[in-house]
């Protein structure tokens, strides 16, 4: 991910092997990206509102 003063954009995301990524950008301030395998998923969330930063969650079931 790259934080800009236009917003937030993705560089790469190249999941593991059994793993599968997807994003969603609400608006141009917010992106997610989630890595998904059968038993485990990850997100990772970036944001420049109101400052740059990335949060993530990981859940396994």
């Amino acid at each position: 991910m790259r934080f800009g003063d236009g917003g937030v954009c993705l560089v790469s995301a190249v999941p593991e092997q059994g793993f599968t990524v997807s994003t969603s950008q609400s608006a141009a301030e917010t992106l997610t990206v989630t890595f998904s395998a059968s038993r485990h998923r990850s997100e990772i969330t970036a944001t420049t509102e109101p400052r740059s930063q990335a949060s993530v969650r990981e859940v396994s079931f």
